[in-house]
């Protein structure tokens, strides 16, 4: 199983849990030593767990190519391939290939492992693709006026048009390979509100001291903690009941909080043509 992002927050605890209930987890991070130090903690708490990581860095469509091919010469096959990174709400940047920073990240970067890791994906029967979309995939659409924000920028509009990118990828996926009658599926998940250093990099990145620290204190008050909000993630990859074109997130509140539940989403997400 591959987890992207698994270095911290909801990737750090799909991995665990995942290795914890005796899967080998390829732990895919940007940032290596941070990606050692997720290895020991998982070891810590699972000291037989089957882990390894891959250097991967989802702003580069060259570094994601690397990575894919050096996925496939050491497995021949991949059960579950969990798109969990992503950025939130950053001050306006680009990737090394020109995207802005969010869609090209959240999504582009994903799309493009997902295709380089298809035919191991095709060759493991049973196969799922989990793609992590958010609640505020609500607040976007896809502007394809102005798809990478060199006009005009907003942040949350911006992280809401990555998001609801990320349904539609998960439901235009699903829909060609039940085309293609293979018995892998796409399915997505999202978190809810859980407490995880998304929420604090946007302002951190800006110098907003007082936004970091309000965002801080949300997560210390009202959020849920990480690995309750990974469970939808884990559902969606593990469990049954499961089909092709679900999206699991929390049963409680507004889906903020709780067990995973089988959601909707939005009507954006669902439209074939977009």
């Amino acid at each position: 199983m591959l987890v992207t992002g698994a270095n911290s927050g909801l990737g750090l605890e799909t991995a665990k849990a995942l290795a914890g209930k005796g899967a080998h987890v390829v732990l895919a991070c940007r940032d290596q030593a941070k990606g050692r130090a997720a290895e020991a903690s998982i070891r810590t708490t699972h000291p037989s767990a089957s882990t390894e990581l891959l250097a991967l860095d989802l702003a580069s469509l060259a570094d994601i190519r690397r990575a894919a091919d050096e996925l496939k010469g050491r497995h021949a096959r991949l059960d579950v391939l969990v798109n969990n990174a992503g950025v939130m709400a950053l001050p306006y940047r680009r990737t090394a290939d020109g995207f802005e920073m969010q869609i090209g990240t959240n999504h582009l970067g994903h799309f493009a492992l997902t295709g380089l890791l298809l035919d191991r994906l095709l060759a493991t029967p049973g196969a799922r693709v989990v793609t992590v979309s958010s609640g505020f995939h609500r607040l976007g659409s896809i502007r394809f006026d102005d798809l990478h924000s060199e006009r005009r920028y907003s942040k949350w509009p911006a992280y809401g048009q990555s998001k609801v990118a990320n349904l539609l990828f998960a439901y235009e996926l699903q829909r060609k390979l039940a085309a293609k009658g293979v018995d892998a599926i796409s399915v997505a998940a999202h978190p809810g509100y859980a407490a995880t250093n998304l929420q604090t990099a946007g302002p951190k990145m800006e110098g907003a001291r007082l936004v970091e620290w309000i965002s801080d204190i949300g997560n210390r008050i009202f959020a849920q903690s990480a690995a309750a909000g990974a469970l939808p993630s884990l559902y969606a990859a593990t469990m049954p009941d499961v089909r092709g074109g679900d999206y699991w997130g929390p049963n409680g509140l507004g889906e903020m909080w709780g067990a995973p539940k089988k959601c909707a989403s939005n009507a954006h997400s669902r439209d074939e043509a977009v």
